[in-house]
């Protein structure tokens, strides 16, 4: 095995590229780093100090996106996931990073932070912050991406892409917040992201997942 990915199973992007690499059906070793408190060795893989890195052989990444499009370079007699053409490519980059810098912000930083790290870590949770995120700053977010799916199976060609991987992503860690997108508004997106939860790379993540929220639940 020449592929190790180092991260933890929680944070959306690691997630992102551990799919990317599932759907592949490339093995690979995870080895846990976390976002802090992080060995001094790490900053040989990633000076930036983010997760995930991923080695392969001596070769050493950084960057989800970087690592998923590496991947698919490498792979590309596996299953594609930037899409048929280059339009459809830039397509699914495009829908990828408006996942990874609007979405992130919001779904992970905002919502998952507030309802699930800072109690894990005796901190308050500030419902104010969720609230405002729910209310005011990703319904346009979704709105924009409802309108873009349409009534698709997928974002981009219809087939599945890094641009679904990494919407989902984003839509776990704000169900692990207890929150979900609403049927009524965004109906589409919705069943996009219910499609994705039951594929076998998703359910094998979430498995494990669950059991991590569940150590890290605070004890009353």
């Amino acid at each position: 095995m020449n592929l190790t990915v180092y991260g933890v199973p929680l944070s959306p992007y690691v997630r992102k590229l551990r799919l990317c690499l599932a759907e592949k059906e490339l093995d690979y070793e995870l080895v846990i780093v976390l976002p802090f408190d992080q060995p001094a060795w790490f900053k040989d893989l990633n000076p930036l100090g983010r997760i995930p890195a991923m080695t392969d052989g001596d070769l050493t990444l950084a960057d989800s996106s970087v690592i998923c499009q590496y991947l698919e370079d490498k792979y590309n007699n596996l299953k594609p996931l930037l899409g048929q053409t280059p339009e459809q490519h830039a397509k699914v980059r495009w829908l990828e990073k408006y996942a990874d810098y609007e979405l992130a912000p919001l779904t992970t930083f905002m919502l998952f932070q507030q309802r699930i790290i800072n109690p894990s870590m005796g901190q308050h949770c500030d419902e104010k912050i969720v609230r405002t995120a729910l209310t005011e700053k990703l319904p346009s977010h979704f709105d924009y991406l409802e309108q873009s799916l349409g009534n698709a199976e997928f974002f981009v060609g219809g087939s599945l892409s890094l641009a679904d991987l990494a919407f989902a992503s984003q839509m776990v860690n704000m169900e692990h917040a207890g929150e979900q997108l609403d049927a009524k508004r965004w109906p589409n997106l919705l069943a996009l992201y219910n499609r994705i939860k039951t594929r076998p790379s998703m359910q094998n993540l979430l498995e494990g997942e669950q059991e991590i929220l569940a150590s890290i639940k605070p004890t009353k």
